[in-house]
């Protein structure tokens, strides 16, 4: 009986224990998934089951990946006032500003294994194939209008050979040989129809997924203020044609230190330029009131960001 007795009580102290553990954690909700979702103009359909299990994934991903997501949030208000004109001018979608987000999380000096560069992610022959110059001394897949101006020119290249935005971007994430040898083999005309491997597959919901979110961010949980935002720099413009033997001189030069001229011009590869071909460059110059919080200029590119 007294054994009895001793086990009920350790059985009542352990549920006991569990009981108040559980109230250590946070809830976690999950977001909840849309019937459906507009892409360049396209509404697309999440009933189809895997459609909306591979949505789900993604957007469950996103939201709870905090940091991240919150980084590209703040970044974004910075580059997408540079990167959205470019699109108009190319009369490409906006919505291709979150394949932006989900190549390079909109690190302007993102490099990955693969050697891809920039916020697009070029790998070294497809950017020069699309117009840029990569060598020792500069790398204008860190160039921010030009690698965007490039992929302008992919995307618009692909959609003339697949005529849906969800394939060209399954494209630009496995090359076009890739998606155009599976279109046909699996006798389908949608990227969205395909089996593909699984980061290729994941894609496109990935971009839809920051869409969702970017749209409306407080309806997923993150709360930013316009002073979290990450502001635009504003900056002069200096044209060289000539070979530079010391950037960091020439940095000094002209009113700022080497470091903020490589942040405000990170295709600038090396210390010195050599310019044969006394190729025009343009060179960034930030402007001082832009260098500190305190006095630069304030501006939200979405207000959605900071709504209450």
């Amino acid at each position: 009986m007294k054994k009895h007795i001793l086990y009920l009580i350790s059985i009542f102290i352990f549920t006991t224990s569990l009981a108040q553990e559980s109230h250590d954690f946070s809830q976690v909700i999950n977001p909840i998934t849309p019937k459906s979702i507009t892409f360049a103009n396209q509404n697309i359909s999440l009933d189809r089951i895997d459609m909306w299990e591979r949505f789900d994934r993604e957007l469950t991903a996103l939201t709870y990946t905090h940091g991240s997501t919150l980084l590209i949030i703040k970044r974004a208000n910075r580059l997408f006032p540079l990167l959205a004109p470019i699109l108009k001018k190319n009369n490409l979608p906006l919505d291709f500003l979150y394949l932006a987000c989900t190549e390079s999380s909109l690190d302007t000096r993102a490099y990955s294994p693969a050697k891809a560069a920039g916020i697009w992610q070029f790998i070294p022959a497809t950017g020069r194939q699309y117009g840029l110059e990569i060598n020792e001394y500069v790398d204008e897949r860190l160039n921010i209008e030009k690698a965007t101006e490039a992929a302008c020119r992919y995307l618009k290249n692909a959609y003339q050979n697949y005529g849906n935005w969800e394939s060209v971007a399954c494209a630009y994430n496995a090359g076009n040989g890739r998606i155009t040898s599976e279109l046909e083999k699996q006798q389908v005309t949608s990227a969205f129809d395909l089996y593909l491997v699984s980061e290729t597959s994941r894609y496109m919901f990935r971009i839809l997924a920051y869409k969702t979110i970017m749209e409306n961010p407080r309806k997923y949980g993150f709360h930013l203020t316009a002073e979290q935002l990450y502001q635009p720099i504003e900056y002069d413009i200096i044209e060289v044609n000539t070979p530079i033997e010391d950037w960091p001189t020439w940095a000094k030069s002209h009113g700022i230190t080497y470091a903020q001229l490589r942040e405000l011009n990170p295709w600038i590869q090396a210390k010195y330029l050599k310019n044969k071909s006394e190729k025009i460059y343009q060179i960034k110059i930030p402007k001082k009131k832009s260098l500190y919080r305190s006095t630069q200029k304030k501006s939200v590119y979405n207000n959605a960001w900071i709504g209450k």
